[in-house]
């Protein structure tokens, strides 16, 4: 029983210095309310969205926001609030595994190269050079074209368009961790490298991936919404954001809305994960003081 409360108090000592950063931190507040929302409407998509996404009614064609339909409709009569609502999931999904993807074979290789060193090392250093010489774009263009154009397939573009970064990053953390005291003792007493490399190195970069993450999570949106824009991402109807604004591009002057709505969110979107990045660079940071 003593143990128990002890333990729940060093827990406290640790999480209270962490909320106080979090406080002290406008634009992670900012971005974890704008994220939030993001979250909470792809959670609560059908019970916000009064209609469904993809029922036409050409009858309601082109109608401007009002009561009836608060954002308005497309050139099919689909109401565009319900399609926008909808879309915060497939963007949610769409951020989420692309990062999920990217991180996983990144930090994986990242671990590899900078524990073993040598000719591993070079090989995949190598290896990240000849793709980050191809323009990420046209890269994840490339996998779409080979692939075809769904959602799936833009995550694994995505994804395999953004390892690299991940793995330069814990390659160089991996290089500075393998130089403590506590790896050295790990490695005398016999431990495995897998045991060293995910007990006792693995743990240190968790931080900067985590920002990282939350970075390449609004590049995920940006990229995904332009790919479904030119008609290679997700293929309407369904109700993508970027597919939304590319039905509406040839009535921009008449019914404004079709493009202004998906795109508001859009960068609502990309907006709160980049401070959350940015908040979360300064919360984590270990040189800043409680």
């Amino acid at each position: 029983m003593a143990s128990a409360v002890l333990a729940a108090a060093a827990r406290r000592r640790r999480v209270t210095p962490l909320l106080r950063r979090v406080r002290r931190s406008p634009p992670l507040v900012v971005g974890l309310v704008l994220f939030g929302a993001l979250l909470l409407m792809a959670a609560f998509a059908p019970l916000i969205a009064p209609a469904d996404p993809i029922a036409i009614q050409v009858s309601e064609r082109l109608q401007p926001p009002s009561a009836a339909h608060l954002f308005g409709t497309d050139d099919f009569g689909r109401d565009l609030f319900s399609r926008v609502v909808w879309g915060s999931r497939l963007a949610v999904r769409l951020g989420t595994l692309s990062v999920l993807v990217a991180a996983t074979g990144g930090v994986a290789l990242g671990l590899v190269a900078g524990y073993y060193r040598g000719w591993v090392d070079n090989l995949i250093s190598r290896l990240l050079e000849v793709v980050l010489a191809f323009p990420g774009e046209l890269f994840a263009i490339a996998i779409i074209a080979v692939l075809g154009p769904s959602l799936d397939n833009l995550i694994v573009a995505l994804g395999l368009f953004g390892w690299p970064g991940y793995a330069r990053l814990v390659r160089g953390s991996v290089l500075s961790a393998g130089q403590r005291e506590y790896v050295e003792a790990a490695r005398a007493i016999g431990a495995r490298a897998s045991r060293v490399m995910l007990r006792h190195i693995l743990p240190n970069v968790v931080a900067p991936v985590i920002i990282l993450s939350a970075t390449r999570f609004g590049g995920a949106l940006l990229a995904g919404s332009g790919l479904s824009f030119i008609g290679l991402g997700v293929p309407i109807p369904q109700p993508e954001w970027g597919a939304i604004m590319a039905t509406g591009r040839d009535y921009i002057g008449s019914a404004w809305w079709i493009v202004v709505f998906p795109g508001v969110l859009i960068a609502t979107a990309v907006l709160g994960v980049n401070l959350v990045g940015d908040g979360l660079r300064d919360v984590l940071d270990p040189r800043l003081g409680d």
